[in-house]
C-alpha cells in the first residue's frame, strides 16, 4: 500500500474552471453512427421541431444559424461519420464555432473533413476512445483557440502544422499514445496559455523558444521520454506561470534559477528525472502550494543540501513537499517545523537524512501524509506525533529509530483528505527499526487503520486484544519481533484482513479456527513460532501458496501438501543403531585420535522437572533456536544458578530419535577443549506421558558459527545482527576467532571417505580442521578438504548440502565456474551490502560492470582460490595448512591497511562490535 512519490498527483483536467473542447454534430448520418444513447438525446433530433431546439444545438440569436454543438457528458457511444463535415442541411453550419463531444464513448478516428468548418474556435473530443492520428489539416483552422483530445488512444506524431494556429490558447493532448517530438513550430504559439502533453511517449528535447512563451500559465510535459540538459542559467520567461511540470522524463542538468521568476507559481514538479546539484532559493515563490523534486540526484550528501527549505518558511500556502529519492544527507532540518500549517504532505524518504525527528513536527497540525522512510534517522518517535490528528499515512520504516511506540499514536483519526487520497484507511509503517516495548493499547482508537507494519523490530509482549478494534485492517505485519503467547480471539473481528504475517516470533498455542472464516485472507505466514496442535484444512489453509507454517514443528494435520505429521502419532523410533559415525570437527593444533574415555560419571543428574523449571516451562522467551527436529532453550538451574542450553527433540519427527542416538554415541567417543561441553542427557517421559529426550549443554552466550553463518530462526536478536561481516569471517579462519566467543565450526568429509551417517560436532576454529570417524583413519589431507569447503561456505553463505548442489554440481564446482570474473554472482549478498562501522571495509558492492575497488576484487578472488585448492578432489593437489594460514593473514592485513574513515552512519547491515565484544587491531 505504499504510495509512489506522485501519490498526490493533482487532477490533469485542462478546464481550469470551464470545459475545453468538445465535438458537436447532427444529421441523420450522425444519428446512424450513434449506437448507444442512454439518455435518449437523439429522440429530439427530428423534423418535428426546429433544429435550434434540438438538445445540444445552439443557434445565433439573429440569423438562427448553428454556432455550437455541445453534446458533452451525454453517455453517447458509437462512432463519428466520416461525412460529418458535409452536414449542409443545417442552415449556416459553416459558421459553427464549437464542437464539443467530450466525455462520451465515441470510437473512431478524427473525421478527415473538419477543415470545411473554418470558423471553428473550439474542438473538444476529450475522454472518448478516439484512435488514429491527429490530422495535419487541423493546422488550417486559423481561428482555433481551443483544441483538446485529452484521454483518448491517439498515436503518431504531433503535426508541426499546429504551430500555424496563431490564435491557439489551449492545447490538451494528455493521456494518449503519441510519439515523436514537440514540433519546433510550437515556439511560435505566442498566445498559448495552456499546454499539456502529459502521459504520452514523446521524446526529443523541448524547443528552447517554448520557455519564452510569455502567456503560458499551464505547462505540463510530464510522463514522457523527453531528454536534454537544462542549465542553471537557462532563461525561462513565463511570468504568468501557475503550473510547471517536467516530471517523469529523462532530463538532466540543474534546476534553472529563472524558474523562480514566476510569482504566481502554484505547482512546480521536477520529479523522476536526472537533475543534480543544489536546489535554488525559492523565496520568491510565496504562492507555491506543491513542490515535487523526488527521484533525482539532487544534493551532495553534505551540509547545505537542504538550505532551500529555509527559504520556504515564510510561504503561507505550501501544501505538499516531496524531496524523496535524492542525495540529501544532512541533519533533519528543524525549519520544517516552522512551515505553514497548511502543509498536508511531506515526503523525504530514500535519502541519507540523519538525526532525530524533532518533536516540533507536531506543529504541522494539518499534515495528512508523513513519509520519512529509508533514511538514517535515529532516536525515538516523538510523542508530539499524536498532535497530527489528521495524519493518515506515516512511513518511518527502514531507519534506526528506537524506544517505544508512543501511545499518542492513538490520537490519529481519519477524516476526508485534501490530497486526493482515499479517506478509508490509515497506514502506519514502522518496520525495520529497533523499536521495543509492547504495542500501545491506544491502537484500538484507530477504527480505520488499514495497514499496520511493525515488522522487524524488537517489540515484545502479548498481541494486544485491542487490535480487534481495528476493524478496517486489511494488512497486518508483525513478523520478526518477540511477541509471545497465543493469537487473541479478539482478532476474529478483523474479517476484512487480506494479509497477516506473524512469522519469526515466539507465539504459541493453537492456530485460531476463526482464520478459516476470513474470506478475504490471501496471505497468512505463521512460520517459525511455537504453535502446536491441529492445523485447519479449510479456508485459506487449503491454499499452499497462501499459508506458511515452516518451523512450527508441533503442528500436525492439515492438507497433505503441507507434509505435516499425523496428529495421533506419539511413536518414536527406538531402533538400535549400529552406525559408523564420521565426526568432523575444527580444532587447534595437530591431529589426534578420539578418546574413548567414558564421561558418564561426570554428568549432572537432572530430572525432567528440574529442566522444566530451569526453562520456565519451556517458555517462548527462553527459546534460542529451532531446527528440523529440535528446539533449543536457555535455562538457569535452581540448584547452582548455572546457565544451560537444553536441546529438546521433537519426537513426532521420525528422524529425531535416530539423531539423538547418533549424537550420544559421538559425544561418548570424543573429548576436546573446544567442543561445547555436554552436561547430561535426559531420556524419559513428560507429565503427559509422552516420550521426552533432551541433551543439556553448557550455554554459549554468542551461539555457534552455524548460527552466525546461517541465522537461526527464533533467535532473540534481529536477523541482521546474527551475521558475520567480511573481516570477522576472515579472522575466524586466520587464528582470531576467540574474540567472537563462538564454538561451532562445521566440518565436511572429502568425497568417498565415508558412506555412513555424518554428524556435525560444533567447535571453534583455531587453525586446523581435523576429521574424526569411528572406524576411519585420520588424515591431514582430509583436514584440508574440510577447511576448504568451510572457507567457500563462509564467503558464499551457501551450505555444501544446499539442495541446488546435486547431479554433479557441488559447492566447489559452483565457485570454480564463477572465477575470476563473476565473483559478484557467488558472494554472500550480506557481504555485498555491508558497511563495517569504523570503516574497516567500506561498501563492498561489486557487479559485472563496476567491480569497485580492484584490491578488494583481487583479495576475494585469492580467498576463493585458496578454498578451491584446499578442497581439490585429489589429496595431492591440496595446499599445505601452514601456507593457507600465511596467505589468509596476508590478505586480511592487506584489507585492513587502508585509512579507516569513520562515517558516523550505522547501516542496516553493520554489526555492532560493542555488542559482540569484538575488537580488531
Amino acid at each position: 500500500m505504499e504510495p509512489s512519490k506522485k501519490h498526490f498527483q493533482p487532477s490533469r483536467s485542462f478546464f481550469l474552471g470551464f470545459n475545453l473542447l468538445s465535438l458537436a454534430t447532427a444529421s441523420p448520418l450522425f444519428k446512424a453512427k450513434i449506437t448507444g444513447d442512454q439518455l435518449n438525446i437523439m429522440e429530439s433530433w427530428n423534423s418535428s421541431i426546429h433544429f435550434c431546439q434540438w438538445i445540444g444545438v445552439t443557434c445565433g440569436r439573429k440569423h438562427r444559424r448553428v454556432t455550437k454543438l455541445k453534446l458533452r457528458i451525454l453517455k453517447l457511444s458509437g462512432s463519428l461519420s466520416p461525412y460529418i463535415g458535409n452536414l449542409s442541411f443545417l442552415n449556416g453550419l459553416r459558421r459553427l464555432e464549437a464542437l464539443n463531444l467530450a466525455n462520451n464513448s465515441i470510437r473512431s478516428e478524427i473525421p478527415s473533413n473538419l477543415s470545411s468548418w473554418s470558423k471553428l474556435i473550439l474542438v473538444d473530443m476529450s475522454d472518448n476512445q478516439l484512435t488514429g492520428e491527429i490530422p495535419a489539416f487541423l493546422g488550417l483552422l486559423s481561428n482555433l483557440k481551443v483544441l483538446g483530445f485529452f484521454n483518448n488512444s491517439l498515436r503518431g506524431n504531433i503535426p508541426p502544422s499546429l504551430g500555424n494556429l496563431s490564435s491557439l490558447e489551449r492545447l490538451g493532448l494528455t493521456y494518449n499514445a503519441l510519439s515523436g517530438i514537440i514540433p519546433e513550430s510550437f515556439g511560435r504559439l505566442r498566445n498559448l496559455s495552456f499546454f499539456t502533453i502529459f502521459g504520452n511517449a514523446i521524446s526529443g528535447i523541448v524547443p528552447v523558444p517554448m520557455f519564452n512563451l510569455s502567456n503560458i500559465r499551464i505547462f505540463d510535459i510530464g510522463a514522457n521520454k523527453i531528454e536534454g540538459t537544462l542549465h542553471s542559467d537557462l532563461e525561462i520567461n513565463m511570468p504568468h506561470l501557475e503550473f510547471f511540470s517536467v516530471g517523469e522524463n529523462q532530463i538532466s542538468g540543474q534546476i534553472p534559477l529563472s524558474i523562480t521568476n514566476a510569482p504566481n507559481l502554484d505547482t512546480l514538479e521536477f520529479y523522476d528525472n536526472m537533475f543534480d546539484g543544489n536546489v535554488p532559493s525559492l523565496e520568491k515563490l510565496d504562492k507555491l502550494f506543491r513542490l515535487e523534486r523526488g527521484g533525482n540526484h539532487l544534493g551532495h550528501g553534505r551540509e547545505g543540501d537542504l538550505n532551500f527549505l529555509r527559504t520556504l518558511v515564510n510561504n503561507t500556502k505550501l501544501g505538499f513537499l516531496s524531496i524523496t529519492e535524492n542525495n540529501f544527507g544532512v541533519e533533519f532540518p528543524k525549519c520544517i517545523s516552522n512551515f505553514s500549517r497548511t502543509l498536508q504532505g511531506l515526503s523525504m524518504s530514500y535519502n541519507n537524512i540523519l538525526g532525530k525527528i524533532p518533536y516540533e513536527i507536531g506543529n504541522l497540525i494539518n499534515l495528512e501524509v508523513l513519509d520519512l522512510a529509508q533514511n538514517h534517522l535515529s532516536g525515538p518517535i516523538p510523542f508530539d506525533i499524536g498532535r497530527l490528528w489528521k495524519l493518515n499515512i506515516f512511513y518511518a520504516h527502514s531507519n534506526f529509530l528506537f524506544g517505544t511506540i508512543p501511545h499518542s499514536i492513538g490520537n490519529l483519526i481519519d477524516i476526508p483528505l485534501g490530497l486526493g487520497l482515499s479517506s478509508l484507511s490509515i497506514v502506519l509503517s514502522l518496520s525495520s527499526n529497533s523499536l521495543t516495548g509492547e504495542l500501545p493499547v491506544e491502537v484500538e482508537k484507530l477504527k480505520n487503520l488499514g495497514q499496520l507494519d511493525v515488522s522487524h523490530n524488537r517489540l515484545s509482549g502479548l498481541l494486544t486484544n485491542n487490535l480487534g478494534s481495528c476493524v478496517s485492517l486489511v494488512e497486518l505485519y508483525l513478523e520478526g519481533n518477540l511477541f509471545e503467547g497465543p493469537i487473541s480471539p479478539y482478532l476474529s473481528s478483523l474479517r476484512g484482513l487480506e494479509a497477516l504475517d506473524a512469522s519469526n516470533n515466539n507465539l504459541s498455542g493453537g492456530i485460531p479456527e476463526f482464520l478459516v472464516r476470513f474470506g478475504s485472507l490471501k496471505y497468512l505466514n505463521l512460520s517459525f513460532n511455537n504453535f502446536e496442535g491441529v492445523i485447519p484444512s479449510e479456508g485459506v489453509f487449503k491454499n499452499t501458496s497462501a499459508i506458511f507454517v515452516e518451523g512450527d514443528n508441533k503442528l500436525c494435520g492439515g492438507i497433505p501438501e503441507l507434509h505435516l505429521s499425523r496428529c495421533n502419532s506419539k511413536t518414536s523410533s527406538k531402533t538400535s543403531l549400529k552406525l559408523k559415525i564420521a565426526i568432523i570437527v575444527v580444532i587447534s593444533g595437530v591431529t589426534f585420535k578420539p578418546t574413548t574415555t567414558h564421561v558418564e560419571n561426570s554428568l549432572l543428574r537432572l530430572s525432567y522437572q528440574s529442566i522444566l523449571r530451569a526453562t520456565n516451562g519451556f517458555s517462548p522467551q527462553n527459546l534460542v533456536g529451532l531446527g528440523g527436529f529440535r528446539s533449543v532453550y536457555k535455562g538457569i538451574l535452581e540448584v547452582n544458578g548455572a546457565v544451560i542450553a537444553v536441546k529438546v527433540l521433537n519426537l513426532l519427527n521420525h528422524r529425531a530419535s535416530r539423531s539423538f542416538l547418533v549424537e550420544c554415541e559421538a559425544l561418548k567417543n570424543i573429548q576436546h577443549r573446544n567442543l561445547v561441553k555436554v552436561l547430561t542427557v535426559i531420556s524419559g517421559i513428560d507429565y503427559q506421558g509422552n516420550d521426552f529426550k533432551a541433551l543439556v549443554y553448557e550455554f554459549m552466550e554468542n551461539g555457534s558459527l552455524e548460527d552466525w553463518l546461517h541465522s537461526s530462526v527464533g533467535m532473540n536478536e534481529p536477523e541482521t545482527m546474527r551475521n558475520l561481516n567480511f573481516i570477522q569471517r576472515l579472522n575466524y579462519c586466520t587464528n582470531e576467532p576467540s574474540s567472537l566467543g563462538l564454538r561451532g565450526t562445521i566440518g565436511y568429509a572429502p568425497p568417498g571417505m565415508f558412506s555412513t551417517t555424518i554428524i556435525y560436532i560444533y567447535v571453534f576454529c583455531d587453525e586446523l580442521i581435523i576429521e574424526y570417524g569411528t572406524g576411519s583413519e585420520l588424515s591431514t589431507n582430509g583436514d584440508l578438504y574440510s577447511y576448504g569447503i568451510l572457507l567457500l561456505e563462509m564467503l558464499t553463505g551457501k551450505r555444501p548440502t544446499n539442495e541446488r548442489f546435486k547431479e554433479g554440481l557441488s559447492l566447489h564446482n559452483f565457485v570454480k565456474a564463477a572465477l575470476p570474473n563473476r565473483v559478484v554472482e557467488i558472494i554472500d549478498p550480506i557481504l555485498l551490502q555491508e558497511s563495517v562501522r569504523g570503516g574497516t571495509v567500506a561498501d563492498i558492492t561489486l557487479n559485472e560492470n563496476n567491480l569497485g575497488n580492484d584490491e578488494y576484487l583481487q583479495c576475494l578472488n585469492s580467498i576463493f582460490k585458496i578454498g578451491l585448492t584446499c578442497s581439490a578432489e585429489s589429496p595431492s593437489e591440496r595446499m599445505d595448512m601452514s601456507d593457507v594460514v600465511t596467505k589468509l593473514c596476508f590478505i586480511r592485513d592487506k584489507l585492513l591497511r587502508p585509512t579507516r574513515l569513520d562515517r558516523g552512519i550505522k547501516t542496516a547491515y553493520s554489526t555492532d562490535f560493542d555488542i559482540l565484544g569484538i575488537q580488531f587491531s
